[in-house]
């Protein structure tokens, strides 16, 4: 794309199609007078005495605490220096966006028309009860050392300048990791630092905190090496004035370990590069242009550890990944300030987080095949979900151990429940299925293992302790993907038509011939069917050879589920297998049957469903509250489609009176609780959160779960499998690799539940 263009884009997109980037939205009803009644006059003055009575429950009443002003004078903006509060607005409404997206705040930005720092303070301390957290943003230094030191000695709030905090917190996470990766400590470390702004200054203390030695610390400015002899030093070039007798950037890089970049573009020469030590750290993180291109530095020097604030390459060191979080932390115990045992506390979650395995979503919205902490990964993505569960936390610990929080946390797994919950899907439930499958994790088939993105879920199972995979396929083809992906550690690889298996296809094709010969079945074709890998699985999960099978990425649901009905088959007195999906949505999960198996069920096989989505749902530690959807309500149609919901919600009250089920009911009804106890209260589910809905037939189940899916965004699980014999399990085509991962617990825990039966039966 042109500049042109770029910039075009750039100017529509704050334009279109209303201007800006971020509103205010109600978050109460106002449709009625009575709602305005309450939201103003009369009804507002009673949180006004209450607050008045005691300060501190305008946290109670208000959005105080959820609520960030975002201030600027506009002196210092990104790249683009003075240029006046007006032209900094773009920039603060995006930073409110951000606290928005990453972390639930509501980010409201304040431009100021001063350079005055008495000004600029006296303003920010009048306006500050409205808020509960102050983010100071692109105020030129000095300045913006005095106004941050005195606002946080002055105001009982967390203030934070995030151009001087947020690089140097992000950038300590890559440190650390960095250093560990080239086996070096950072007392010992030779540090070089080009620019002696604001943020560098930060950055070396910050530093200097984790341990770093200030006789190993060089500062330059556009001046050059800031040394002790000087004149006219500022107090913040004073403290991390040199002794050394060296003048230019090429001295101070000679023999050095590791280059902070905070200054302009191409300042670093190759042959200063190679004068570094080996394994050399360099965070070139001028923007947005780095002090030298990347691309020039790691084919300068091969052992090079390099990041920098662009996002196009590896190790970008952006500030999004601190601010948001921070602030979260700090405000939900009703911090006083952030001090420097917050700031070490959020460095050191960001660099464990990057120690972990990377979830596949963020692989995948980064284009990687498989991000692994190394050279090209110290520092987590900005898009990784965990961060918000990772950091807050540390922040919050960090907050009340040192003594300025007001309000700490003291069930912090319902706190980082809550976090989680502020992204928008509620994944608990994920969770808890990924920790069942880990208390004791089964032998799953993959019976497409040559396939990249079931293999990238093999790995993660592997890895994740869920499953204990075993891949069928070509075994070159296989191991040859594992090098792609740098698949770690060992798994079974099964070719079904290879002459390694000839024993065990043997056996297997004799027990098929055995089950199928009275259908027809030849021992020939039984010996030709089990060299296909979905026959193949299936018999090993028959003969206790594997405890579950996961299949369907890349073949149509009918190929797949045939096998496993000719061979697994149904459950005892169970009449007809039916499939369900769990949902996960923003009010929680919903359980969706029958999505894949069953076309048009009658009364009797419809309660039969219901009775298996039951028992299903409590697997997952859900109880059950079904509706059995129509487009009538309650007998108002007559039609069989209609009445055939009827007759089956008889059947279950009558011979099922455990299952909180009822209907037929529109699902709009169903899944408002207040119109359904309004207009049906005699309903057995009325008042009630439904969670599970029965479909009258195939079509209006699989055209609504994907649906939700396309539109809302919703996760899906599923279709499970009802009413098997065996933990089997059928994807649909072209599954994530997320959703093959959950569909293997999901096998891992069915495997577990059939165990525990059989033990308590034995």
């Amino acid at each position: 794309m042109s500049k042109s263009s770029k910039r075009r884009e750039a100017l529509i997109y704050h334009a279109k199609p209303q201007p800006g980037k971020i509103k205010i939205v109600p978050t109460k009803k106002y449709s009625t007078q009575r709602d305005l009644a309450l939201a103003y006059s009369p009804g507002v003055a009673e949180p006004c005495l209450e607050i008045a009575k005691n300060k501190d429950d305008v946290y109670k009443y208000t959005t105080k605490g959820n609520l960030v002003a975002v201030i600027s004078n506009g002196t210092a903006v990104l790249g683009l220096g003075d240029i006046g509060p007006e032209a900094s607005k773009p920039v603060m409404e995006g930073k409110g966006l951000l606290f928005k997206i990453f972390a639930d705040l509501d980010g409201m930005d304040i431009e100021l028309d001063t350079k005055d720092v008495d000004k600029f303070i006296e303003t920010v301390k009048m306006i500050a009860p409205t808020f509960g957290g102050i983010n100071l943003e692109d105020i030129k230094a000095p300045e913006a050392f005095e106004i941050e030191r005195r606002l946080k000695e002055e105001l009982d709030i967390p203030v934070m300048h995030d151009d001087q905090h947020g690089t140097a917190i992000i950038s300590a996470a890559a440190l650390l990791n960095a250093l560990e990766i080239a086996g070096k400590k950072i007392e010992d470390v030779r540090i070089v630092i080009s620019g002696a702004g604001a943020a560098a200054v930060s950055c070396t203390r910050l530093y200097k905190a984790f341990g770093a030695s200030a006789e190993n610390i060089v500062m330059l400015d556009s001046k050059g090496v800031i040394r002790k002899d000087r004149e006219n030093l500022t107090p913040e070039k004073l403290e991390f004035a040199s002794d050394r007798k060296i003048d230019t950037l090429e001295e101070a890089m000679e023999n050095a370990d590791v280059f902070i970049g905070l200054s302009i573009a191409d300042i670093v020469t190759p042959e200063m590069l190679l004068s570094m030590n080996s394994d050399p750290i360099v965070f070139a993180m001028a923007n947005p242009d780095p002090e030298i291109a990347y691309d020039l530095a790691i084919k300068t020097r091969e052992d090079i550890i390099m990041a920098t604030g662009r996002s196009d390459h590896p190790n970008q060191v952006n500030n999004v990944l601190g601010f948001p979080f921070i602030f979260r932390g700090a405000m939900d115990v009703r911090s006083t300030k952030i001090n420097e045992e917050m700031k070490m506390a959020a460095v050191k979650a960001l660099a464990d987080l990057a120690k972990q395995p990377v979830p596949e979503q963020v692989n995948i919205a980064y284009g990687q095949t498989r991000l692994t902490f190394g050279k090209d990964y110290i520092i987590p993505k900005p898009f990784d979900p965990r961060l918000i569960a990772a950091v807050p936390p540390a922040v919050a610990k960090a907050a009340m151990d040192s003594g300025v929080a007001r309000m700490p946390i003291t069930d912090w797994e319902a706190y980082e429940e809550e976090l989680l919950q502020r992204l928008g899907n509620d994944h608990k439930m994920v969770r808890m299925l990924h920790n069942r499958a880990r208390t004791n994790p089964k032998k799953i088939v993959f019976p497409e293992g040559d396939q990249l993105d079931v293999l990238k879920a093999a790995q993660i199972v592997h890895d994740e302790g869920i499953a204990i995979p075993v891949l069928l396929g070509r075994k070159d083809v296989i191991e040859e993907l594992m090098a792609e992906i740098e698949f770690e550690g060992e798994v079974e690889i099964i070719d079904p038509k290879g002459d390694c298996t000839k024993e065990k296809k043997a056996h297997y094709a004799q027990k098929l011939w055995e089950r199928r010969r009275r259908d027809g079945f030849t021992q020939y074709e039984a010996e030709r069917k089990i060299r296909d890998r979905n026959y193949y699985a299936a018999m090993m999960v028959n003969e206790g050879d594997a405890d579950g099978l996961v299949s369907g990425y890349s073949r149509s649901y009918p190929t797949v589920v045939k096998p496993l009905f000719e061979l697994i088959g149904k459950a005892s007195g169970v009449s007809r297998v039916a499939a369900m999906n769990l949902m996960i949505t923003d009010r929680g999960p919903i359980f969706l049957s029958d999505t894949s198996i069953n076309i048009d069920p009658d009364a009797k096989q419809l309660a039969k469903i219901t009775q298996m989505t039951s028992q299903a749902a409590k697997l997952f530690g859900v109880d059950p509250v079904i509706a059995m959807l129509s487009y009538a309500n309650f007998g108002s149609s007559k039609h069989h489609s209609a009445t055939k919901v009827s007759e089956a919600v008889e059947y279950l009250h009558r011979y099922c009176p455990d299952i909180c089920v009822d209907g037929e009911v529109q699902s709009d009804f169903a899944l408002n609780k207040e119109m359904l106890q309004s207009k049906f209260p005699f309903s057995k589910i009325a008042g009630k959160k439904v969670n599970t809905l029965v479909f009258p037939n195939l079509e209006s189940a699989n055209i609504t779960y994907k649906l939700m899916k396309e539109l809302d965004g919703a996760d899906s699980i599923g279709p499970i499998l009802l009413g098997m014999n065996k933990p089997v399990h059928v994807l649909q085509l072209g599954a994530a690799v997320e959703e093959i991962v959950n569909m293997a617990a999901v096998a891992v825990v069915d495997a577990q539940e059939r165990e525990k039966r059989q033990n308590k039966s034995e």
